[in-house]
């Protein structure tokens, strides 16, 4: 969560570099990112670039905000040569189940009609493709390293539309919507992947 970044850097004896990527509703925020390890290590806190404290209250709604912003500063690392990322993923404005963060990698997410879908909490259900082929190959030589401290699933009645959107000012008829497509957005995972991403622990944390 908030301080996760400040935290390690002044321990690790690193430095915080700052960067300008798009806040939870795709405004300009100024963000930082911590490096340790001679330039190795990123130290990125998803907080500072898709956090609930950057949007006022009457802005908090999880079927809008997107974690566009925190692929922006993963693509930032990886273009200073980093070979390892920790990611703080505490205190996070958003449920769309990271599709905003891979979409700033260049993943696309196709709708029936293979139309490009922007991603949001309400667009998971619109998915019936993930386009991957533009997808950042630096990711596959990157450590990653995701610090986290619950162990909540994707969906279901300890995941992340039913217990973690109401904190983010979803209501109980948002919360349905997030939680189908969460759900689809699985489905969709595991039919072109193989990979069953639902019942991971942890995968519920951040949305």
């Amino acid at each position: 969560g908030d301080g996760t970044l400040e935290t390690l850097v002044d321990n690790l004896d690193g430095k915080i570099l700052e960067v300008t990527v798009n806040d939870p509703l795709n405004r300009p925020v100024n963000a930082k990112i911590g490096i340790i390890d001679n330039g190795k290590t990123a130290i990125i806190e998803m907080s500072l670039a898709s956090g609930l404290a950057l949007l006022k209250k009457e802005e908090r709604d999880p079927l809008e905000t997107n974690t566009i912003g925190t692929g922006e500063l993963i693509k930032f690392a990886l273009d200073i040569g980093v070979s390892k990322i920790i990611l703080g993923i505490g205190g996070s404005a958003t449920v769309d189940g990271g599709t905003g963060m891979l979409y700033a990698l260049g993943a696309r997410f196709k709708d029936k009609s293979n139309n490009d879908i922007f991603p949001s909490g309400k667009n998971l259900l619109k998915i019936e493709k993930i386009d991957v082929s533009l997808l950042d190959t630096r990711i596959k030589s990157t450590q990653f390293l995701v610090a986290c401290d619950v162990d909540n699933p994707l969906t279901g009645e300890r995941g992340a539309a039913k217990v973690y959107a109401p904190q983010k000012g979803a209501n109980p008829d948002m919360v349905k919507i997030l939680e189908e497509g969460l759900v689809h957005l699985a489905l969709i995972i595991r039919n072109s992947s193989g990979t069953d991403i639902e019942n991971v622990p942890g995968s519920g944390a951040a949305g």
